[in-house]
């Protein structure tokens, strides 16, 4: 029989997969996806906003002076 220890590993390592597939679809620029019957379809223009707008340093003068 196997252990609950083997589930346990099996199930974090398909877990994992799982995340690391998930972050590689996120930083994928791709505007459309076809799966199976599953198709997705996203707005990459403004998640690619959203990156360069987090990626830009929090300048803590300019919000207290509220510019």
């Amino acid at each position: 029989m196997m252990s609950e220890t083997f589930y346990v590993g099996l199930y974090s390592a398909l877990m994992g997969f799982v995340l690391a597939m998930s972050a590689q679809c996120y930083r994928s620029k791709c505007r459309e996806v076809k799966f199976c019957c599953i198709k997705i379809i996203r707005d990459v223009e403004g998640e690619e906003a959203l990156d360069v707008q987090q990626r830009q340093p929090h300048n803590p003068i300019q919000s207290q002076n509220g510019l």
